[in-house]
């Protein structure tokens, strides 16, 4: 049976519609049965697409003998994709011809031609996300507000700059004492992020924000709510950062914004060297000596890694608060036992806390849960798990959709309406693609568990007593999503 395949990404005036492609196909198609998968909504950078899926699936199962496309690009813009997929037709003998282009895919000639023209649809497609990134960069540049959610303090208002609708920020009266009072209380040497969120909590002030440690040091680092002059565009430059305006238009009256720099190496949340300051139109809400106080404060503060190996409990980082979701941390006491304490707790006392849970009991607790889960199987196997190739490059694609969407959100206000329907489109797209990604993550790693490491999970817990604590959260891993606990309650989240 033959096969039409149909795409279309945006419904424009200038793209051609799935029903003019499908009469395109039909005239290929000489009058013999065929079947229609088509996929609305959906780009052709990668084969993340429904219909797509499907069609690959039947020509697997030897259900179709010819794909017929208006153009190559409606079924792939990218030349590896595309690479592989003349493969997969050549393995089912299956034909593919293109009914605008005439190609033959039985000659080396036509095979040549076909990677010439993915090439350039590529390019295409690559040269519109540079429009869309020089656009971004042009207008951040310029000090328009590139962002969708004002900074807490502020509220945002239309306005117009150079000629184009933007919008720009205003102090907000009652959250903009909240951050004057966070920056007061901040610059003093002895008081510490979890004195401002004691003291917030004590005078019954409603802060919306939350109050914990890394929040409010990020909010403390913004330079949207500094009075810009010469000692701020000072440290900036020191700082290594790319400062656009000149130095006498620091006049310690406006904030400023702070941009991603497109060859920063590290994200503007780690470091300020290659990241872009710009003069803003709005003025700021605080002092610069303040504000310097308080950032040179920051940046003398102790640095605690993100991710510490786990070397007291291979519970680590698994376990959550049942009370407030915050993780669990390992607390030895005097006593020569060990707790588990909530960490929210810890920084701020914002939460109640989990109650009295000794880590060893609670370990053991976990590891009967565990051999219930798998009480069916009961094969030995001396083995590390493997890794999962395909889960690995699933992590790292869904990682990369996850950077795309941070640069594209709500990131053209006053662009043109071409640059506009692009980035808003491109946001759909990446956002099903990321849904689509966990998904087939969780599907992966339910499929490991039941095909291989159920096995080898089942030998370890046998054998619990000898393996070591990296293997111990191995096993923990390959079966539980997370835990929710309390000294009264235990919830966990099982992958299986």
């Amino acid at each position: 049976m033959k096969a039409f395949y149909a795409r279309q990404s945006l419904d424009k005036k200038d793209s051609i519609s799935i029903e003019s492609q499908i009469e395109f196909c039909t005239y290929e198609a000489k009058g013999e049965n065929y079947r229609k998968y088509i996929d609305k909504g959906y780009s052709g950078k990668n084969t993340e697409r429904p219909k797509f899926k499907e069609l690959i699936r039947d020509i697997e199962q030897g259900l179709i003998s010819t794909v017929i496309v208006y153009k190559l690009d409606r079924i792939s813009r990218s030349i590896i994709d595309f690479a592989n997929l003349m493969q997969l037709f050549h393995n089912h003998n299956v034909e593919f011809i293109s009914a605008t282009e005439k190609f033959d895919t039985s000659t080396p000639m036509g095979r040549a031609m076909l990677n010439i023209c993915i090439v350039f649809a590529q390019l295409e497609r690559e040269t519109i996300q540079k429009r869309v990134q020089d656009s971004f960069d042009s207008r951040c540049r310029k000090g328009f507000f590139m962002s969708g959610n004002a900074p807490y303090g502020f509220k945002v208002e239309p306005t117009v700059l150079d000629g184009i609708n933007t919008k720009k920020l205003v102090a907000d009266p009652e959250t903009a004492d909240h951050i004057r009072i966070m920056y007061d209380m901040y610059s003093k040497p002895d008081i510490s992020f979890g004195d401002i969120t004691n003291y917030f909590i004590s005078q019954g002030i409603n802060c919306s924000i939350d109050l914990s440690r890394s929040q409010i040091s990020q909010t403390l680092k913004n330079p949207a709510y500094v009075q810009a002059d010469l000692d701020v565009y000072e440290f900036f430059k020191t700082q290594g950062a790319d400062v656009v305006n000149e130095a006498e238009d620091f006049a310690g009256i406006n904030g400023c914004y702070f941009y991603s720099g497109r060859n920063a190496t590290e994200s503007k949340k780690a470091s300020i060297k290659g990241h872009t300051l710009v003069i803003a139109p709005h003025e700021g809400l605080v002092s610069s000596d303040v504000w310097l106080a308080c950032r040179k404060k920051i940046l003398n503060n102790t640095s605690f890694a993100a991710h510490h190996k786990a070397k007291n409990t291979w519970l680590a980082g698994k376990v959550k608060c049942g009370k407030c979701g915050s993780g669990l941390m390992y607390s030895p006491s005097s006593n020569g036992k060990s707790y588990f304490r909530c960490r929210k707790r810890a920084d701020s006392k914002s939460c109640e806390g989990c109650g009295t849970i000794r880590v060893k009991e609670f370990e053991d607790f976990i590891y009967c849960e565990m051999v219930k889960k798998l009480g069916n199987f009961q094969v030995l196997m001396g083995s590390n798990p493997k890794a999962n190739p395909k889960l690995t490059a699933l992590n790292v694609e869904l990682a990369q959709t996850d950077a795309e969407i941070e640069k594209l959100i709500d990131s053209l206000f006053g662009a043109s309406k071409t640059l506009m329907s692009y980035a808003n489109s491109k946001i759909d797209e990446l956002d099903a693609k990321r849904q689509s990604l966990a998904k087939a993550i969780a599907d992966v790693r339910a499929s490991s568990l039941s095909q291989e490491s159920a096995e080898s999970i089942s030998g370890y817990l046998t054998d619990w007593e000898t393996v070591n604590l990296d293997d111990r959260r191995l096993v923990l891993d390959g079966l539980i999503t997370r835990i929710q606990a309390t000294n009264e309650s235990v919830h966990i989240e099982w992958k299986v």
